[in-house]
Parts: structure tokens; C-alpha cells; sequence
């Protein structure tokens, strides 16, 4: 076996490739950047702040109209090798809506940068965040986190993160994590159509898959999955949340009716969905 029951590439492509399970994915993402650009339009937004050193290390900061107001970071999908923060503008509305300041992580691509730097640019960018979040009107002290796909994956990575010893920061800053489609077992990569653009070591694998890796902070942890996505998704976060709740962590997996990989996070749109309610209940 290549992973887990598969034999082959072509068996692991069809559990991990979400275009297998969803005809209208073009269709879906096209809307990502539809919506994105109208919300970007509609809200005032500071574009392209800079948390890092490189180009692509930036943030889209879509602030509430309420001082002090809450925190949410939100990391993109895109198998880490496509995407920006830019294309998933729309998630800041639902935000917006709920007296929640946005802000929407950039990160450098695979192959450009190896899977463990993307991992370094996502902590660095939390710990900036806090930070500096006064400066945009938001409240360092109530910060939630979510990720979509490979965003969900860098939000399961945030966890095993020693915030005070490697940031200075507390370690009971973040109030709620929620990865969406996620991903924490990194193994079938390799062995997948993925691995020309992410080029995993086994080390990779090993040092970047959040199921291997102890946490070391316990926030409530809310691991979401569209009932329509396949069982490999279920499986990974099902495996996940039985994992997290093992070492002390408050876990809980949702399957959401009519849901894909992509129309799932359709939830931040307008006034926002469970989604939205439930980063609000955290804040």
C-alpha cells in the first residue's frame, strides 16, 4: 500500500483531488473571485500589509466599524500551491456583519518555497497580528482562526506552536480554531498528482502533518466538513478530532448538509452563517 487502503496514484487522486466530487468546481471558484472583488469594493479594507520580509508575506485587513473589536485570521486553500488571500476577499463579509474585524493571510506558494517555510509565514503571521492589533482597531485578546483546505491544514499546524517560548506571547491568546476541509495527515502527498508543485520530503510528512504532532495549547477546536466532500476529508478530520480530544483539547467534527469542498465556505457571505455565529459565540 501506497497510504492508509490505496495501492495506487490514481486511488489517492480520487479521495484527494475535490474536482472528482464536484462537477462545478470552476464554476465555484470563478465565484470566489466574483464575490471577492465586489466585497473588496463594498468594504474599505488595507490591502497588502506587510507581516514579513518576503513579497507574498502580507495581510488584507477588512477592519468592523466597533473598536477594540474582535479578531478573526483567516487562512486560504489552494493545496498550497495556488491561490491568494486576495481570491477569498468575500470571507471578510460575513466578518464585517458580525462586528468581527477580517483579516485574511497571504502566504508564498510550493514549489517556490518548501511546505515548512509556508508553515513558518502562517505562525509569523498570527504573532504579528497579535501584536499589531491595536493599530487597526481590533483586540489582540479575543483572536479566533479558521483555514479552508490547505488553510485548514496551517490552521491544525497553529496548535503545536509554543507561543510563548518561540513568540513571547500567552499561550491561551487564540479562543477558537476552526479548520474547514482540512487536512492533517500529509502522507498520501507524495504519492499524489500534488507532489511535482509541493515536492515533500518524508521529513516534510513528518514535521508538517498536525495529527502527528502533540498540541500545545488547547482552544476549542471545531473541525468542519461538507457532507458532500469525500471520505478521505471525513476521515482526516474525523481522525483529527478524536486525536485533539486524546490530549485535552475541547474538539468537535460537524458534517454540513449540501456542502462540497468549495461551497462550504459560501457560509462567510452576506450576514454569515453557523460559521460566522459560531467565531462570534468564541469572541
Amino acid at each position: 500500500m501506497l497510504y492508509h487502503t490505496f495501492s495506487t496514484q490514481e486511488e489517492i487522486d480520487q479521495e484527494y483531488n475535490p474536482r472528482f466530487c464536484v462537477e462545478e468546481t470552476d464554476e465555484l471558484i470563478l465565484s470566489y473571485l466574483t464575490e471577492s472583488e465586489r466585497v473588496s469594493s463594498e468594504y474599505d479594507n488595507l490591502c497588502g500589509v506587510a507581516y514579513g520580509s518576503s513579497p507574498e508575506e502580507t495581510l488584507d485587513i477588512f477592519s468592523a466599524d466597533n473598536p477594540s473589536s474582535p479578531i478573526h485570521i483567516f487562512f486560504h486553500g489552494g493545496y498550497w500551491h495556488s491561490l491568494s488571500s486576495r481570491d477569498f476577499a468575500f470571507v471578510a463579509e460575513g466578518l464585517i456583519r458580525n462586528g468581527i474585524t477580517g483579516v485574511l493571510v497571504n502566504y508564498a506558494l510550493c514549489p517556490a518555497v518548501s511546505l515548512t517555510e509556508i508553515v513558518r509565514q502562517a505562525r509569523a503571521a498570527v504573532a504579528w497580528i497579535y501584536r499589531n492589533a491595536e493599530g487597526f482597531g481590533g483586540n489582540p485578546e479575543r483572536i479566533t482562526i479558521s483555514g479552508h483546505s490547505a488553510g485548514g491544514h496551517l490552521t491544525g499546524m497553529l496548535l503545536s506552536v509554543d507561543w510563548e517560548k518561540d513568540y513571547g506571547l500567552a499561550p491561551n491568546f487564540i479562543k477558537g480554531l476552526l479548520p474547514i476541509s482540512g487536512l492533517f495527515d500529509l502522507a498520501p502527498f507524495p504519492f499524489s498528482w500534488l507532489q511535482p508543485k509541493l515536492q515533500l520530503s518524508s521529513e516534510d510528512v513528518l514535521q508538517n502533518s498536525p495529527l502527528l504532532l502533540k498540541p500545545k495549547v488547547t482552544p476549542p477546536v471545531l473541525l468542519a466538513v461538507g457532507a458532500d466532500e469525500s471520505q478521505e476529508f471525513h476521515r482526516q478530520s474525523k481522525n483529527y478530532n478524536s486525536f485533539l480530544r486524546k490530549h485535552g483539547v475541547p474538539a468537535k467534527y460537524i458534517s454540513i448538509q449540501e456542502k462540497n469542498h468549495f461551497n462550504i465556505i459560501h457560509d462567510f457571505l452576506g450576514d454569515g452563517g453557523p460559521f460566522c455565529r459560531q467565531i462570534r459565540d468564541w469572541s
